[in-house]
């Protein structure tokens, strides 16, 4: 009788016209025994092409005489622990078509299968995989995004992966309006979160930023008078305001405190941000827009100089204040001299 095929053993694989070597890895046992069969996977020394469904035959390695042969259940299998579960494996063997896309898209968990995967995955006409895809969206077992395929049991977990994720932001960050897309792909791995985001209802998604629909900003009478203190120091010395460093001295507060509530005031229109250090307020801003107006009205064109004397301040605060003029297209710089683009 000849010897069994023990587990991690070495083999000579053949499907269609490849052939290569291969490791097989027996499930749930340590070898198979001549008559038997079983579920294992063959780690390949080499790729080969082949669908679900297409038949196998294996060789020994030394002397060279064959074992027996199988079905192929899945040419792309995860790489999985020898006693690992085997349920998709006999779905894969005796479930029927609809059942097989099922499992083969809940495996892929939040990477997700496109149709044309699927289609190069199993064997069967491209129609009735078509009609088991669509069945399974119309029952709610699948989500589609864009052209990716989800079950839902792993769009389930995404769903509830990114909203803790939010929630424990909100919680640490009351004040900032919602979490970076690039901050919430390291914490939700997936290479289709953008798509898959749009799919949750509970979250808004705000260009890079999303947050809980549910969630707004809340302060307390501390960080309301903290806004009106930042309002009213940038205010009072008109267009020669403290930058940012200096504000945190004036105002002792910290700098991550201050960073927080300058862009909330942003946001709504309270303050305008010139640079990165610095802001001037919203009625500040449409003093600068009236003065400015009204010079342009008597010439056509103004320097550095012109623009520092109209706003009585230095050159210091002007270059940058004209340099955000031009880049929102407000004013054309010519050479040396603006013109005024606003209308």
């Amino acid at each position: 009788m000849p010897p069994p095929l023990k587990s991690r053993g070495l083999v000579h694989f053949y499907s269609g016209t490849s052939e290569t070597v291969a490791r097989v890895i027996v499930y749930n046992s340590d070898d198979v025994k001549p008559g038997e069969a079983c579920y294992c996977q063959f780690r390949l020394e080499e790729p080969v092409v082949a669908l679900s469904g297409d038949r196998y035959i294996i060789r020994r390695f030394s002397p060279l005489e064959t074992i027996g042969g199988g079905e192929i259940l899945d040419p792309y299998p995860v790489r999985r622990r020898k006693k690992a579960g085997i349920d998709d494996l006999v779905v894969f063997k005796k479930g029927t078509l609809k059942e097989k896309i099922e499992t083969k898209v809940r495996r892929a968990h939040f990477n997700g299968c496109t149709v044309s995967e699927i289609e190069g995955w199993v064997q069967g006409n491209i129609p009735e995989i078509n009609a088991g895809v669509e069945q399974l969206l119309e029952e709610g077992i699948l989500v589609r995004s864009r052209d990716v395929l989800f079950h839902r049991d792993g769009f389930k977990a995404f769903r509830e992966a990114l909203i803790s994720a939010l929630s424990r932001f909100h919680k640490d960050n009351p004040l900032k309006s919602g979490m970076s897309k690039e901050e919430l792909k390291v914490k939700v791995l997936t290479p289709h979160f953008s798509s898959l985001a749009s799919l949750v209802e509970d979250v808004v998604v705000d260009k890079e930023m999303l947050r809980l629909r549910s969630f707004k900003v809340a302060l307390s009478s501390v960080d309301e008078d903290s806004k009106n203190r930042i309002l009213s120091v940038l205010d009072k010395d008109g267009f020669q305001p403290p930058l940012k460093a200096e504000l945190v001295r004036q105002l002792s507060i910290s700098a991550r405190e201050l960073d927080d509530l300058i862009k909330l005031l942003t946001r709504e229109g309270a303050l305008v941000r010139i640079n990165d250090s610095l802001y001037i307020t919203g009625k500040q801003y449409d003093k600068m827009i009236a003065l400015m107006k009204d010079f342009y009205s008597k010439k056509p064109e103004m320097t550095i100089a012109e623009f520092r004397d109209i706003l009585g301040t230095t050159r210091k605060y002007a270059l940058p204040l004209v340099e955000y003029l031009d880049s929102h297209r407000i004013t054309l710089r010519v050479g040396d001299i603006r013109k005024l683009m606003l209308k």
